[in-house]
């Protein structure tokens, strides 16, 4: 057999010293490409909105950012993401400047979502929450109250009478999903209830005690009161003596859209189902969402003799005063008047 010439061996020497170093060259140009597609800046600078859906694969979620505008390449996401190893997490994310994609990346890893803020304070009613879902921008007012009242089968097992979601609303700060619906909004509030009263033990007679506790919750904002007014209930309604609630006449008037702001007379002898100056015992069902001081009043009230109650002093922080008889709460209802023109200057 004949050996290759030393011409030819100093050729393919000669191809492979050229070679190896166009490898290299090469290979430095890709990596450099790489780092730069993975670590430069890239994205919008002016507010981007970009929603991961449950279940999305990472392809998915790189063909997304790339239509966004959010990442150069969605193939240089999927390599974050094979490296990494990491799990993205749906929900919406807000890009408001250019990021590399290592930024983007660890955001979603993270979970790092847009929400929107809805406080509920205490004795806040459908009406109230439902106006404040749609200030947040997550709803319409119509569309929160009417979610509120097609789902009262959320609170059905605890409460069979219940004609809406009231009373189960717990009070309490929630942070949605802008994409969250109104439906999705008071489910997540029932579930708070249902949470609050497991923690609280409450477990019987939960239509009465609700309802109880709302009237509690909108006659004082002092905890010290709440058992107290609690117990005028539980004593007026053993006596069925008419409650005589003015929150409950404000609800009945809010449901017929009759609410003027201000209690008058007239007011008083409007037949509604709410209307405890006319109809004794409880009314149908929750006038407002209470909070756990009112839920515990009302599931313990202590045992007292008192059968009335009016506020003192001249605003809503001012102590209740109690009575067990007229005569008794006359006289306190004077002395609440005559504070109420002195703290006026008439």
């Amino acid at each position: 057999m004949a050996r290759p010439s030393r011409k030819s061996r100093r050729k393919r020497g000669f191809g492979a010293r050229i070679l190896l170093p166009l490898l290299l060259v090469l290979a430095t140009l890709a990596g450099c490409a790489a780092a730069w597609m993975v670590y430069s800046p890239y994205g919008p600078s002016t507010e981007t909105f970009v929603n991961v859906a449950p279940g999305s694969s990472t392809l998915r979620i790189g063909r997304q950012l790339e239509s966004a505008g959010v990442v150069r390449s969605r193939y240089a996401f999927d390599v974050l993401r094979w490296f990494q190893h990491g799990t993205l997490q749906a929900g919406v994310y807000r890009f408001d400047h250019p990021a590399p994609p290592t930024e983007v990346y660890e955001r979603i890893a993270s979970g790092d979502v847009v929400t929107v803020t809805i406080t509920v304070p205490e004795g806040a009613n459908i009406f109230d929450i439902a106006t404040r879902v749609e200030r947040a921008g997550l709803g319409t007012r119509q569309d929160f109250l009417a979610a509120a009242a097609s789902q009262s089968s959320l609170v059905a097992d605890i409460d069979p009478k219940a004609t809406s979601l009231e009373g189960y609303l717990f009070p309490d700060t929630y942070r949605f999903s802008p994409k969250a619906t109104t439906a999705q909004i008071a489910d997540a509030m029932v579930q708070r209830f249902r949470a609050v009263a497991a923690q609280l033990g409450l477990k019987n007679n939960i239509h009465d005690v609700v309802t109880i506790a709302s009237l509690v919750e909108r006659e004082t904002a002092v905890d010290a009161d709440r058992p107290l007014v609690a117990s005028v209930y539980e004593n007026r309604l053993a006596k069925k003596i008419p409650l005589k609630a003015d929150p409950t006449v404000i609800y009945g008037l809010e449901l017929e859209g009759k609410w003027r702001g201000v209690i008058h007379q007239s007011d008083l002898t409007l037949d509604t189902a709410y209307n405890t100056y006319l109809h004794a015992g409880l009314p149908p069902g929750p006038v407002a969402n209470p909070g756990i001081p009112s839920l515990r009043a009302a599931m313990d009230p202590p045992r007292t003799n008192y059968l009335y109650f009016v506020a003192a002093g001249t605003d809503a922080q001012g102590h209740s005063l109690f009575a067990s008889t007229l005569d008794e709460h006359n006289r306190n209802v004077a002395g609440y008047r005559a504070a109420q023109k002195k703290a006026s200057g008439r």
